[in-house]
């Protein structure tokens, strides 16, 4: 009986799952440690969230509003070390072993020392920064996230450097190594999270310290990995001065698009957040409360569109275009799946899920209300949105998909989000609704895009 249940569930992945290029087990071998070290990274940051909740609203506060400045900043060189990630899988495709060497070399270079730089720049204006941005939200407010924003810019080289490394080795389908990595820097956070919040009782200054020191451990863990265990990548330390500029060339036509498409689009994340603290510490805490159980929601679609980027750069490196087409419908088909099994099971568990937040019993009803009509709205539109953009980045597609997704965010989710939020007085659903309208139309782009033949036509390599 086990084996005649198999056979159709066998038949259906080799149908939609198995190509030339790759087959379903290697595209679920890639998969499942991504999954595993989506859910480890999303849940830690729900146990983080609820553990700076016990120091009060003014933290959970302080730590949301400057953490929608992190995002923001870190996938500016999250978005380069995306673009070492392409170059190495369409390397690893057409099987050119040396390149994929220097590929990782420029990556991990580029990306460190744009860390540097940026973290530098906040450092120096974290005061006029902070009031730019949120000089409405209260004082109690601002003293702690001027302590976050301090300590956040500190680890911003630490997780570069992880981030780099975890890209190369996910290029090269090495996803079992950069999901240990990630495990060692996020269950260490969470760890001294619980030493230096709960049993300490250092509230945010607490959790600044265990930033910096998981970060900086999870750095010094990949780069050993790197250098002395690694047996595909080949990266030696002298690797990350001598870096030829064609190869950061290669990696900066992906990574820059990106990166200014992050710029924009968190910056208008960044502006909605600014929207939400005009309507004070209750509206600030719902968003940050729906934001992280949201995230718990996107796991699987997450894990998602960090696989197909190593599936389709490889399928474009050996020139398969066909089975590039089909692993994208594919996916964006399961992705979607994805989003209805997560929600029937975790909507009826919202009251339990709410309840590690300990929000005030004001906006429990505000919480749920966003909740439903996000997870409704992401099962036909966030895979369109998300995942796909994310395939046609592989295939070398880097400037449509940021242009697309610059002006869909400033001219959809931004103002529609102050018309909604602000204007005709919707709150924090107003801008989450927004968000939604804004994943619809620019997945409409994607998907024209997608059906055409000037996503794969782009030489890279």
């Amino acid at each position: 009986m086990q084996l005649q249940a198999r056979q159709p569930a066998k038949k259906w992945l080799e149908k939609y799952l198995s190509g030339d290029s790759m087959d379903y087990r290697q595209i679920i071998a890639l998969f499942l440690p991504i999954l595993i070290d989506q859910a480890f990274i999303i849940g830690l940051n729900l146990v983080n969230t609820a553990m700076i909740s016990s120091s009060g609203m003014a933290a959970v506060s302080a730590v949301n509003m400057v953490d929608s400045l992190n995002i923001f900043l870190i996938n500016v060189f999250v978005a380069i070390a995306t673009g070492g990630t392409v170059v190495v899988a369409q390397y690893k495709g057409s099987g050119n072993d040396r390149m994929v060497s220097q590929a990782t070399a420029g990556s991990v270079t580029s990306v460190s020392l744009l860390a540097v730089g940026i973290g530098l720049l906040l450092m120096s204006f974290h005061t006029p920064i902070l009031n730019l941005l949120f000089g409405t939200a209260s004082a109690d407010v601002l003293d702690n996230a001027r302590v976050y924003m301090i300590g956040s810019s500190i680890s911003y080289l630490g997780i570069a450097v992880v981030q780099a490394v975890c890209g190369a080795l996910r290029g090269v389908g090495r996803t079992r190594a950069s999901l240990m990595l990630s495990l060692i820097m996020n269950v260490l956070y969470v760890i001294l999270n619980v030493v230096f919040i709960n049993l300490l009782d250092m509230g945010v200054l607490g959790m600044t310290l265990a930033v910096n020191i998981a970060r900086y451990v999870g750095m010094a863990c990949a780069l050993i990995y790197l250098f002395k265990f690694d047996s595909v990548l080949r990266v030696q330390l002298r690797d990350l001065f001598h870096v030829p500029i064609t190869m950061l060339r290669k990696i900066m036509f992906i990574g820059v698009p990106f990166a200014a498409e992050q710029m924009f689009f968190n910056g208008g994340k960044l502006l909605t957040q600014i929207f939400i603290v005009s309507l004070g510490t209750y509206a600030i805490a719902t968003n940050a409360i729906a934001g992280s159980l949201a995230m718990v929601f996107q796991i699987p679609a997450s894990a998602l569109s960090l696989t197909i980027v190593t599936v389709v750069g490889q399928c474009i490196g050996r020139g398969d275009v066909a089975d590039a087409r089909k692993f994208i419908k594919s996916f964006l088909w399961i992705g979607s799946a994805s989003y209805a099994l997560v929600a029937l099971i975790l909507m009826p568990l919202f009251h339990p899920l709410v309840s590690i937040f300990s929000p005030p019993p004001e906006i429990i009803d505000d919480l749920f209300v966003v909740l439903l009509v996000n997870a409704i709205a992401q099962i036909p539109l966030w895979a369109f949105s998300f995942i796909l953009p994310s395939a046609l980045r592989a295939a070398g597609d880097s400037r449509f998909t940021s242009i697309a997704s610059m002006l869909t965010m400033w001219l959809f989710r931004v103002i529609f989000g102050y018309i909604l939020g602000i204007v005709l007085g919707y709150g924090v659903l107003g801008v989450w609704l927004a968000m939604n309208c804004e994943w619809a139309v620019r997945g409409a782009v994607f998907l024209w895009r997608f059906r055409g033949k000037k996503w794969y036509a782009h030489k890279l390599i």
